[in-house]
């Protein structure tokens, strides 16, 4: 079966068991890769949840999710609707929805609007960091079902050679949600390793949460807005979608360096790690100024 499993190029013709296995393993490089509908959303779930066991429930809730919509997307592709799913105005409109729940969901971690204060030393220091809403699992599992709808690279595979391989209707939605649950492995595991990094940070319980608050939600509005207007520029310029550096590696996600590949970088890396350090730099000023 091993002889069958080719996950840069797959062709029909594979046996069922070969299908299952290759679906798996795609949604396992998808996990792993810079994919704009996966990290940053895991990213800012999984830090804005501050525990390992939220990380995880924060991964799994969004993976859930984006299984259960690769499984009927998987479906319609058997019942030959992947023509529509291949347009590539799916993938604008999709950059605007998901973009505009990331916006909402940031919006809403910081809506309290009540200012948040460190007292200590006999000194009442007024503190930028707000008190923030702790981020429910069912926004986690929106922003799945919503960003499973991208249509990428691992897509095209799935609904144009894996899912009209299955010998029966009963069957075209079993490679989508194989896909899916190999994306869930990677991301549940990130979303732990990210929740288990924000408990070890070796400043006041209290602040690291404000800390990794502060974070998601950072990440969420910003990224949110780079999506949004990445999907709007290419409704109305729809070369955009194909405008791409093709590099030597013959990975999904990291062959061609695109519009993706640059929202995960913004989102993830200036966004993200770039709010990071900085909530992490002033908690640490606090904590010091306040021994």
């Amino acid at each position: 079966m091993l002889t069958f499993i080719i996950l840069w190029n797959p062709h029909t013709g594979i046996p069922i068991a070969g299908i299952i296995l290759t679906a798996f393993l795609l949604g396992m490089v998808h996990g792993v890769t810079p994919d704009e509908h996966t990290w940053p959303i895991t990213f800012s779930y999984a830090i804005g949840a501050y525990s390992t066991r939220g990380g995880l429930l924060a991964g799994l809730s969004f993976s859930f999710a984006f299984t259960v919509q690769r499984a009927i997307a998987s479906e319609l592709a058997y019942l030959a609707l992947a023509k529509w799913m291949e347009n590539p105005r799916v993938d604008a409109v999709v950059y605007v929805v998901v973009g505009s729940a990331m916006f909402l969901a940031g919006w809403y971690i910081r809506s309290t609007g009540r200012v948040f204060h460190i007292h200590g030393m006999g000194a009442h220091h007024h503190e930028t960091f707000q008190p923030m809403r702790n981020i429910p699992p069912w926004m986690a599992m929106g922003h799945g079902f919503l960003a499973g709808w991208g249509f990428g690279a691992f897509a095209i595979i799935i609904y144009t050679v894996l899912a009209p391989s299955m010998n029966n209707g009963w069957l075209g939605w079993v490679p989508g949600a194989f896909f899916g649950l190999g994306t869930m492995a990677i991301q549940a595991s990130a979303g732990a390793l990210f929740g288990r990094w924000m408990t070890r940070t070796h400043i006041p319980p209290e602040l690291a949460k404000s800390v990794a608050k502060s974070t998601a939600s950072a990440t969420l509005l910003y990224g949110g807005v780079a999506f949004a207007i990445a999907g709007m520029l290419t409704l109305v310029f729809p070369g955009l979608e194909h405008l791409a550096w093709v590099s030597p590696i013959h990975v999904h996600n990291l062959h061609t360096i695109g519009i993706g590949f640059v929202l995960v970088a913004f989102t993830v890396l200036m966004v993200g790690i770039g709010s990071l350090i900085r909530s992490m730099r002033k908690a640490k000023h606090l904590t010091a100024k306040n021994r």
